[in-house]
């Protein structure tokens, strides 16, 4: 398969599959943008791998070491796999870490072997490998002025979105038969399953989320110093994704964390508006 055929098969799946990442990548050069894609396109193909529905958990697995013995062959793409194919050739053009892409595709393990974490350390070690790995991986294409004071600032700011994500989410999650808001925070505010399973929005459900929502936007404000070291289009790159997330966590709040009757949601205006606010 041509790279340049595999380049635009990954721009499709970015377009098709994440509105709000096509939104910030468009800003880049046109290099950069299709390495990023390359890397988004990856990444949701572990996911879906990991969330195949009509595979058992061996299959889905095997899918994934599949995907973790081509990271290892990189900068080899052993198949015509266009997602492959392009990844192969971003790495090839950018410092990306094999380590961040061999924690993706732990991530999507994890998916498969566990959908309950004890706790925000245990939570947030999947977080790490599913989006903090993403920021790594994407700030090495976006070139970095301080590459070391970097990776600290993506990654927090990858572990933000993910929880904002996780906030988003909790009803699609559940009917996976998934809860990834911490079982002893669950606890401590005193809130069930059996509430997340009614959609139940009482006082201990907003209590429950207002912290969640205190903790990404903690992790926010730490991966946002990520922008002083990056170049212009770049940094700009970064702004959207964060705007159109922080955005999401206003509407949020702003419904008392309801997150059960409507999927939270931005309009093409309102991402501008939480872009312009951050």
């Amino acid at each position: 398969m041509r790279v340049e055929d595999a380049y635009a098969e990954v721009v499709r799946i970015t377009r098709r599959e994440a509105r709000n990442f096509a939104w910030g990548i468009a800003v880049l050069p046109r290099r950069k943008r299709l390495a990023v894609a390359a890397l988004y396109a990856f990444a949701r193909r572990v996911d879906d791998i990991a969330d195949d529905p009509e595979l058992e958990a061996e299959e889905r697995r095997r899918g994934l070491e599949s995907f973790r013995a081509a990271v290892e062959a990189l900068p080899e793409a052993p198949t015509d796999d266009p997602v492959l194919v392009a990844l192969a050739d971003a790495t090839l053009c950018y410092p990306v870490p094999r380590s961040a892409l061999l924690d993706l595709v732990a991530g999507g393990l994890m998916d498969v072997e566990r959908t309950r974490y004890a706790s925000w350390e245990e939570l947030r070690e999947y977080c790490r490998c599913v989006a903090g790995a993403v920021g790594l991986a994407c700030t090495a294409v976006y070139g970095p002025s301080d590459p070391p004071m970097a990776s600290p600032r993506a990654e927090a700011l990858g572990l933000a979105l993910q929880q904002i994500n996780i906030m988003r989410d909790v009803a699609e999650d559940w009917r996976l038969g998934r809860v990834y808001l911490p079982q002893d925070e669950l606890e401590l505010f005193g809130v069930s399953e059996g509430d997340i399973a009614s959609g139940s929005v009482g006082l201990e459900w907003v209590a429950l989320m207002e912290h969640q929502a205190q903790r990404a936007e903690g992790l926010m404000r730490e991966g946002l110093g990520l922008l002083p070291l990056l170049d212009r289009r770049s940094a700009l790159c970064v702004r959207v994704f964060a705007g159109i997330y922080r955005g999401l966590l206003v509407q949020m709040r702003g419904r008392d964390y309801d997150v059960f009757s409507r999927r939270p949601q931005l309009s093409a205006a309102g991402k501008l508006r939480a872009v312009a606010a951050l």
